[in-house]
């Protein structure tokens, strides 16, 4: 709920980015991290990334679709959401398992930063309500 707060003031586009750029870094962070604590900081701060994009999300989505078909773009957005959870994790588990826990968590971290920039400069018009 934070986050699409945010967005409504500040623009989905910058609020979705900004919500991305905090998941690479943590996710940098846990590719390096070596004490205990400074992975449950990590953990403080993930959550930070969900606050931030997951009402900002849901809200972008509803801006990008007229209202006649909202509840079709919902579901199709959490299908989509919820098909790419297993090849993620596939992904993450065989990286891990090959060649260690930095690697797979800096392809996470480098997929998040790409999505972030590629958000940030494609999309043209930031929507907001």
């Amino acid at each position: 709920m934070p986050g699409g707060m945010l967005s409504d003031k500040l623009g989905r586009k910058g609020t979705i980015t900004a919500g991305w750029l905090i998941y690479s870094l943590v996710y940098f962070g846990f590719a390096f991290a070596g004490s205990q604590y400074q992975a449950w900081i990590l953990f403080a701060i993930y959550g930070l990334f969900f606050g931030l994009t997951e009402g900002a999300e849901k809200a972008f989505v509803c801006d990008l679709v007229s209202a006649n078909i909202r509840g079709s773009a919902y579901g199709v957005y959490n299908f989509m959401i919820g098909v790419s959870a297993l090849p993620s994790s596939l992904i993450m588990g065989i990286l891990w398992q090959r060649y260690g826990v930095e690697t797979a968590f800096s392809f996470g971290a480098f997929l998040a930063l790409t999505a972030s920039i590629l958000l940030f400069f494609l999309l043209k018009k930031d929507h907001k309500k």
